[in-house]
């Protein structure tokens, strides 16, 4: 048996955007060729883009799409190609065509349709029932997308067992949150050790409004070995040889898997074996694929900067905006977006505005324009005193000389969002939101002040990882850019005099495991306070975070990289009586 050269095709498709996908894809589909390639694979849904939402609800959309497949079939000669797309017969389907020297040879639908989370694709799409396996150059193929991989008894066992498939092949778009990586990567192993069985999963990259997509690819033997490993957080084409023989030879010696197949309660009614005809082979020569450096590892606080970078270029870029304006405070939160947006976009597409009050000290003003000329970005000051002033003036017949309160913060907060908004719409600037997880849980922000703009990037940033990723920067440009008067500071909002964040929050490294446990886990106020934190602070953290829910409801978009952010992941009713 000859080793089979297989290709995954790690792209970066944008939602509805059927041409651009498909000429991503036809590019792949040619890369593929050249290197020899016998299969090249796509991610779910490559078409489309993933996730395409009530897209899904149009018949034109559906119809455009499977427009933009055909017109891949011919790009195949001399190849075969799987590629994600959706499907229509009767009712709508998450699917994976098999696209083989120029002949559309065969369809796979998705049998497991994921319904928690980020994921509600029962809303849309019809359960596959069939499971595929395909005979391509004298191997067993067995093909899935996505969540039927994550089933330990799903389409893999009956092509396995059934079908005897010796390549399984998967196409996925798997959201990134730090630690997904090697929870995915363990998963696999298993499911190819578990079944004696090579695997190649291909994975979308790019950023789609709030999910980011990390891509790492991956190519694993029989058991559960990483054969090759593609790049974290771009795009890239995998190419790995894969030789079966010792597919069989495991099996021949593990008499586990001849008492399963005898034993089994799967049945092969629902199994298609297509067989693909031989290529006409292409004049492209064979070569020795050239050694592949594995990928660098990577850390969490890495990965997450990787993703916010990705998540800010991608959300810019497929929106038609080149620059973003970011409200400087001389804070962590503000200072880390400007740096996370230089590295998106580049110094000369980031604007920074200092726009100080009364209450505003010259080392805010200091430590903002301190960072903006590390960064080599445009700096401007917008003194919004006089309009606070102005503010104060109008109101005081009706506020009738009550004293100063959070009204009176709120307004400066308003007012800087204004301005920033009135950049936006003037030079077409995005304006980039600087509040973290931590605030944005308890509701430590003000709607349309600090809230104001087009995209939050460290909306599931807690505080704590907040400043672990402003260090990382700076030692990533070996040398404080952020300046360490910035990382020293008690963090403060500078609304009134001396005021510190801890006048009205716990200390962060109190606040933020609390929260991770009530938001990220849905641990009870009890459970909480069992594991050894005092009742009073919980209880407080929780009622802000549950009568917060009208102001996240308000807030923008914002990039995902825990495993429940704010919005898809977590749909509370902003009206709830229920807790404390």
């Amino acid at each position: 048996m000859l080793p089979v050269r297989i290709a995954l095709a790690q792209i970066n498709s944008t939602v509805g955007d059927l041409k651009g996908n498909a000429n991503k894809i036809r590019k792949a589909i040619r890369r593929a060729r050249q290197a020899g390639a016998d299969l090249v694979v796509l991610p779910e849904l490559a078409v489309t883009g993933y996730p395409p939402e009530d897209l899904l609800l149009k018949p034109f959309f559906i119809e455009d799409n499977l427009k933009a497949l055909r017109s891949l079939v011919d790009e195949t000669r001399g190849i075969t190609a799987v590629v994600g797309f959706v499907d229509r017969q009767n009712d709508i389907y998450n699917a994976a065509a098999v696209l083989h020297d120029g002949t559309w040879a065969a369809t796979y639908r998705k049998n497991h349709l994921p319904n928690y989370g980020v994921f509600d694709e029962d809303r849309y799409f019809q359960r596959g029932t069939r499971v595929l396996v395909i005979l391509c150059r004298g191997v067993r193929i067995g093909l899935s997308i996505c969540e039927d991989i994550w089933q330990p008894t799903g389409p893999l066992s009956t092509q396995v067992l059934v079908g005897d498939a010796e390549l399984a092949v998967n196409l996925s778009a798997s959201p990134f949150f730090a630690g997904r990586r090697s929870e995915r990567l363990q998963m696999l192993s298993t499911r190819a050790r578990d079944h004696t069985v090579a695997l190649a999963y291909v994975n979308l990259v790019g950023g789609q409004d709030e999910l980011i997509f990390d891509g790492n690819s991956v190519i694993l033997d029989e058991r559960g070995s990483v054969v090759a490993m593609g790049k974290p957080f771009v795009e890239d084409l995998l190419l790995a040889d894969l030789s079966l023989r010792n597919v069989f030879r495991s099996r021949l010696l593990d008499p586990r898997r001849r008492e399963e197949k005898r034993n089994s309660p799967l049945a092969a009614s629902n199994l298609d074996l297509v067989e693909l005809p031989p290529i006409r082979r292409s004049s492209v020569s064979r070569r020795p694929l050239p050694h592949r450096p594995k990928p660098e590892e990577l850390d969490e606080i890495d990965e997450i900067f990787r993703a916010l970078v990705l998540g800010i270029r991608d959300y810019l870029g497929k929106n038609g905006f080149r620059s973003a304006v970011v409200g400087l405070s001389g804070g962590v939160d503000s200072a880390l977006t400007a740096c996370l947006a230089v590295e998106a976009l580049g110094p000369e597409n980031v604007h920074g505005v200092f726009m100080p009050t009364r209450f505003s000290s010259d080392r805010s003003r200091r430590d903002a324009q301190d960072l903006a000329r590390n960064l080599g970005i445009s700096f401007r000051v917008v003194p919004i005193d006089p309009i606070y002033a102005a503010f104060l003036a109008a109101l005081k017949p009706l506020f009738r000389n009550r004293p100063a309160d959070v009204t009176e913060e709120n307004l400066q907060a308003r007012i800087r969002g204004t301005v920033l908004m009135a950049l936006s719409n003037k030079f077409r600037w995005l304006v980039l939101t600087t509040g973290n997880k931590s605030e944005t849980s308890v509701g430590y922000c003000t709607l349309y002040g600090d809230t104001a703009g087009g995209l939050a990037v460290l909306k599931d940033v807690p505080k704590m990882a907040v400043y672990a990723l402003a260090r990382h920067f700076n030692r990533l440009r070996g040398s404080e850019v952020i300046p360490l008067s910035i990382l020293q500071r008690p963090p403060t909002a500078e609304l009134r005099p001396g005021q510190t964040d801890q006048d009205t929050l716990p200390p962060y490294e109190v606040l933020d495991p609390i929260l991770q446990l009530y938001v990220e886990k849905d641990f009870s106020a009890e459970e909480i306070v069992q594991a050894g934190f005092p009742k009073d602070r919980v209880r407080q953290i929780i009622r802000m975070v549950d009568r917060n829910e009208y102001k996240r409801r308000q807030a923008p978009p914002g990039l995902k990289i825990t495993p429940k952010a704010f919005g898809r992941d977590r749909r509370l009713p902003i009206t709830n009586r229920y807790g404390l």
